[in-house]
């Protein structure tokens, strides 16, 4: 049994998918045709990426009444312009001066545990189908 989401098309490049009770919008850019008024589908990927690795830290740190005030990651995405895609995506958690020395190690490995970067590393099978119908109509009994 699986999880469904629905996507569907709200008015110009935009595309809308109604999740677990969350809409979200995506766009393109003007280049791409778009309104650049929301976050590609590409971009909420690398997004997904980094908030993910932020929530072990932050669990890493709440675990250890580490204060995550001073705390911040930052994400950097490295392209290969002749094979045109992403080889390879560097996070450096910036810690204060006084963040213990020997819990630097752990706090990598922690980043490290997020499930979309897991998910990637090990990526799941895409069944593609076009069917026919109308998902929208109530089925009778």
């Amino acid at each position: 049994m699986g999880t469904e989401m629905e996507i569907y098309f709200p008015g110009g490049k935009k595309v809308a998918a109604d999740y677990k009770g969350f809409t979200v919008i995506t766009d393109q850019s003007e280049r791409a045709g778009g309104e650049d008024s929301a976050p590609a589908p590409y971009d909420l990927f690398v997004i997904s990426l980094g908030t993910c690795a932020g929530f072990f830290v932050k669990v890493f740190c709440d675990s250890r009444g580490i204060n995550t005030e001073d705390i911040y990651l930052t994400q950097e995405l490295k392209f290969d312009p002749i094979q045109r895609k992403l080889a390879e995506i560097s996070v450096k958690i910036v810690v204060p001066a006084d963040f213990p020395k020997k819990l630097y190690k752990p706090l990598e490995r922690a980043a490290g545990q997020c499930s979309v970067k897991t998910t990637i590393q090990n990526p799941p099978e895409f069944v593609i189908e076009a069917v026919e119908g109308n998902l929208y109509e109530e089925e009778s009994e």
